[in-house]
């Protein structure tokens, strides 16, 4: 099981309102800031629930691109609620709101390009 993961951004500030906009109908929040001044080094944001971060992004030598990254939706309005607000955040439209049939019947699912290119998601397994 993975506990959490990473990405690095190229512009900290822009990726940082990206995802606190993009998250937030999820109830993805902030959970934790390190400072470069703490670091000696890179910042980093730790997007989480209840307490614990388990995305993170920070400033790093080599930024990512092209990395898919899916957040559980616990409904479809929650799915298209995440692509609105990726959207008005800066996002880049990948595959809006919609059910995934090639996945399995209730793959409901919306993707966004984040400000670097990668892909993230939003999606729900629920029948509705």
């Amino acid at each position: 099981m993975i506990d959490h993961a990473g990405i690095s951004v190229s512009d900290f500030a822009q990726s940082h309102d990206f995802y606190r906009a993009a998250l937030e109908p999820l109830g993805v929040t902030v959970q934790m800031e390190v400072t470069a001044e703490q670091t000696g080094g890179p910042a980093f944001t730790g997007f989480g629930t209840e307490g614990k971060p388990f995305f993170w992004i920070g400033t790093g030598v080599a930024v990512s691109r092209g990395t898919h990254v899916a957040f559980a939706a616990a409904s479809r309005s929650e799915v298209d609620a995440f692509h609105a607000a990726a959207m008005a955040a800066g996002g880049r439209d990948n595959g809006g709101p919609g059910l995934r049939p090639q996945y399995h019947p209730d793959y409901y699912g919306a993707f966004v390009h984040d400000p670097d290119g990668n892909n993230i998601e939003a999606v729900c397994h629920r029948p509705e």
